[in-house]
């Protein structure tokens, strides 16, 4: 009888336990795409599920009733209550929002200005970064551009010469070359198109996303996008209550320590700040020592349903020093980590080369939703960019080096004392002093966007773009080095004659910049500005239906440049640097359209193109801009460049797997190139070769063409695997006029034409291709890795080493440089103590210490960093 009973009270329990049976299907946010692979635990035990390929989940529960915690990767957790009801509960479809990191959530303000791919129906190639990863990977004592390194046809190099002055390339296209915009507004300078990653240090704390369009984008703006545009989105006053405090250190004494709060969206207003500080003796090279802060401040008010305003106010001012590139036998001699500007003053590390920048950036977003198809975004942004570079004045013959093949700065005194008059020293003395180049601008601009519908399946934006921008260069002193002064008696270059002295001397600090530098009576060597004003207007159209997009797009602008001179500098043509110049006008254009087909659910096929007609760079507009107001004008004039765009691709998406293949062509032409600066030899017998002088090409074609894939695969909610690469094919095509031209009197020595076909591209590889992953092990404990693999990477095509080859009928191709490949890794651990959340984060950068050579320049090489990494502990509240 007893085992009568003990079998039934079994078979009731076994048949309570198979009856707690919980079902469900888990889909996006929009409810149309089922989430394969999400994981569901039920609160409190370690019994779980994950969903299949159509986001339905089984789930035997261990009590009557209880709470579901179901997550997917890039989503926010959702929780759920359940309650078994005749053995089973049913909860139907559960949406899961996407995550605050994700692209779609992180664009609280500015909608209609920030071009992301994910506002437009027909595709393009993109790649996005997400804050989460930006967040692991990017800051600390790496630079911005590294976070985005694992994309195709991305490449970053230069990391050794000094915290932010590495160098991004996409699809083999410089920075200047690249448009990189901060919530819509471009960043490149807008004299030559050059980004410095020391000024934006900061970006790494306040960006949301970062959303790489390789190609011609989806920009809307007439912008300098040969290569691609860089789109980095930054927080905004946050919505949600919160923040943080960190502490992070690293290789090398680095340390930085951060603290942010957001106070969450109060009745009408939100706000939040971000405030930190960083510093280490070295990067990783010698004589690298840098230190810098960062803030953002973000001012929220949301009046009513129809109108959004938020004000941002964000900067990173910062000082580093800088390691330049060298000879293959001086690393040879010194090792890896010889810095030539460095060594030591008065028994403390000092460098000839310290760069120092304030550059306080503020914009006022104003998002308007007129009716339901139809809103307004405006923003009203400036920046006032304070700073410069040291560097050697005077004889740099007298740079006076130990055994070790460091900066004797105490000998450098020793001798300008001894060779000085009264204590003032000069370059006819043979003096060494350290200057400034100080490198100031005020830009101003307001950009809007209208965008509306006409029924369901037509979209059109038209907008404005205008730019105001001022510029002010000049020399001023920063370290006599034991004078009283400096005589400016050089002759070309100088502006007041030998008996003009300099006695006032400046620091090299980012925050003295914002307010205090030199009259016009201690400035030397050069005193100008540069004005530059744009007006643009662009417009978009898009058509769509269920499988089939279109759109159009264009833009049209004219940008004036004036220069005026406070230096009678040097005279070209009867024109000297004093006054102010003419004034020289510019039209550009862009359009661009495309096809997008989605022929089965999840397939996607595409095509672009599109064609762009860039005006130059103010720098190439005047012959000489530091000393002269003359323009380049008549068969030297410097016409627009013009850059012919063709793309297509195939998209997948199925579910826990994603597939991105692209195919591209790119001409660039009519492009301006100087050869830069060639010393003379006074003992050549060639009269040319005598004196110095300058190169310079007036039309010179690139044609870059290449393929380009993306691959994740999400296993489970716990593993993630990725992989790219690209294969390109990059040269100069056809043939150039050049001038060589004497660098004082900028007479012509030498014309002609060199024929450039066949000749590499050079600076970033053309065949790359890596993988990824991410595995949560357990709890809150994950790893993560990237390895990158680069060939077919080139030295610098010199324009004097092509002049020759072509003279003599050669086609010209630059060093190519041994492939290499690098290993990133990290670790984070996320845990609750006493209620509080923390997180541990680690990162090892070149994790197996490979030596390689990351670029060559017209003075030498790049060697990359061996091995260096930080770790944090971060307290979230």
């Amino acid at each position: 009888m007893k085992k009568i009973l003990v079998l039934v009270f079994l078979m009731v329990g076994l048949a309570t336990f198979a009856q707690r049976t919980v079902t469900g299907t888990v889909v996006d946010s929009d409810g149309r795409m089922p989430l394969s692979g999400a994981n569901v635990i039920e609160v409190g035990t370690q019994n779980g599920s994950i969903t299949d390929f159509d986001g339905n989940f089984i789930l035997e529960a261990k009590a009557n009733s209880g709470t579901l915690s179901i997550s997917y990767i890039g989503y926010d957790e959702k929780k759920v209550s359940f309650t078994i009801v005749n053995g089973k509960a049913e909860l139907g479809t559960i949406a899961l929002n996407v995550d605050a990191d994700a692209l779609s959530e992180v664009v609280l303000v500015g909608k209609g200005v920030i071009d992301l791919a994910a506002d437009r129906q027909t595709p393009i190639a993109v790649s996005t970064i997400t804050s989460q990863e930006i967040q692991s990977k990017a800051v600390g004592n790496v630079e911005f551009p590294e976070v985005i390194k694992s994309t195709p046809s991305v490449y970053v190099s230069n990391q050794s010469g000094g915290f932010g002055d590495s160098q991004m390339f996409l699809r083999g296209f410089d920075q200047t070359n690249t448009a990189f915009l901060l919530n819509g507004q471009p960043i490149n300078g807008m004299e030559d198109g050059k980004v410095y990653w020391s000024n934006w240090s900061g970006m790494s704390d306040v960006a949301n996303v970062v959303q790489v369009q390789r190609g011609l984008g989806s920009s809307k703006l007439a912008i300098s996008s040969v290569g691609g545009t860089v789109n980095i989105v930054s927080r905004a006053a946050g919505r949600k209550q919160g923040g943080f405090a960190r502490l992070m250190t690293g290789n090398d004494s680095y340390l930085k320590g951060t603290l942010s709060y957001d106070s969450g969206l109060k009745g009408k207003w939100a706000y939040s700040f971000l405030l930190d500080h960083w510093q280490a003796h070295r990067k990783y090279a010698d004589g690298t020592a840098g230190e810098g802060q960062n803030y953002f401040i973000g001012i929220g008010f949301v009046p009513n349903e129809k109108h959004s305003f938020n004000f941002l106010l964000t900067g990173a001012p910062q000082f580093h020093d800088q390691n330049f590139s060298k000879k293959l036998e001086v690393y040879d001699e010194y090792g890896r980590r010889y810095n030539d500007n460095s060594g030591f003053y008065h028994g403390e590390r000092y460098t000839l080369r310290r760069n120092y920048y304030h550059k306080p950036i503020a914009n006022l977003n104003w998002d308007w939703n007129i009716s339901e198809k139809t809103n307004l975004s405006s923003v009203l942004y400036a920046s006032w960019g304070r700073g410069g570079g040291t560097g050697p004045a005077g004889s740099s013959r007298n740079i006076v080096r130990d055994d070790n093949g460091s900066v004797d700065f105490d000998a450098i005194e020793e001798n300008n004392i001894a060779s000085a008059e009264n204590g003032i020293g000069s370059y006819g003395r043979g003096s060494l002093v350290r200057r400034m180049s100080v490198n100031n601008h005020n830009w101003y601009g307001f950009l809007t966007n209208l965008q509306s519908g006409a029924g369901d399946n037509f979209t059109y934006n038209v907008g404005l773009d205008t730019r105001f921008y001022t510029g002010n260069h000049w020399y001023q002193m920063n370290d006599l080095l034991g004078l009283s002064g400096y005589a400016d008696d050089r002759g070309y270059g100088g502006m007041r004659g030998p008996d003009y002295v300099i006695s006032e001397t400046f620091k090299a600090n980012p925050w003295s910049a914002l307010f205090n530098s030199a009259s016009e009576g201690q400035r030397f060597n050069y005193d100008y500005t540069e004005f530059i004003n744009y007006l643009g207007g662009f417009g978009q159209a898009e058509y769509k239906l269920d499988n089939f997009s279109a759109f159009v797009q264009g833009a049209v602008s004219t940008q004036s440049y004036q220069r005026e001179g406070r230096a009678t500098g040097s005279e070209i043509e009867g024109v000297n640097g004093l006054g102010k110049s003419d004034k020289v006008n510019k039209t550009g254009y862009n359009i661009k359209g495309g096809l997008g087909y989605t022929f089965i659910e999840g397939n996607t096929l595409f095509v672009n193109a599109g064609h762009y007609s860039r005006q130059p760079f103010l720098d190439n507009i005047f012959s000489d801009i530091r000393n002269s107001n003359y323009i380049l004008s008549g068969d030297n004039a410097i016409d627009n460049e013009e850059i012919t765009g063709i793309e297509g691709g195939y998209k997948l998406r199925s579910g826990n797997f994603s597939l991105d293949l692209n195919g591209y062509y790119t001409k660039w032409g009519n492009r301006f190139l100087s050869g830069g600066f060639i010393q003379g030899n006074p003992d050549s017998p060639d009269p040319v070769q005598q004196v110095d002088r300058y190169q310079r090409f007036t039309n010179i074609t690139q044609v870059h063409t290449g393929f380009e894939y993306e691959a994740k695969y999400r296993y489970s909610s716990e593993f993630m695997f990725r992989a790219f690469g690209s294969i390109g094919n990059w040269k100069y095509d056809g043939s150039s006029p050049f001038q060589t031209r004497e660098d004082q009197t900028n007479v012509v020595l030498e014309e002609g034409e060199v024929d450039l076909t066949g000749t590499k591209v050079g600076n970033a590889p053309q065949t790359s291709f890596g993988f990824g992953f991410k595995y949560n092990i357990v709890g809150g404990l994950s790893i993560d890795a990237d390895y990158n693999i680069y060939t077919d990477l080139y030295g610098l095509v010199d324009a004097k080493d092509v002049t020759k080859s072509a003279i003599k009928g050669e086609v010209y191709q630059a060093e190519r440089l041994p492939a290499y490949s690098l290993l990133d890794a990290g670790i984070t651990y996320q845990f609750d103590f006493g209620g509080q959340n923390f997180t541990i984060r680690a990162n090892c950068y070149n994790a197996t210490n490979e030596v390689y050579l990351g670029q060559k320049d017209a003075y030498g090489y790049y060697y990359g960093n061996g091995r260096t990494w930080n770790a944090s502990l971060k307290y979230s509240f």
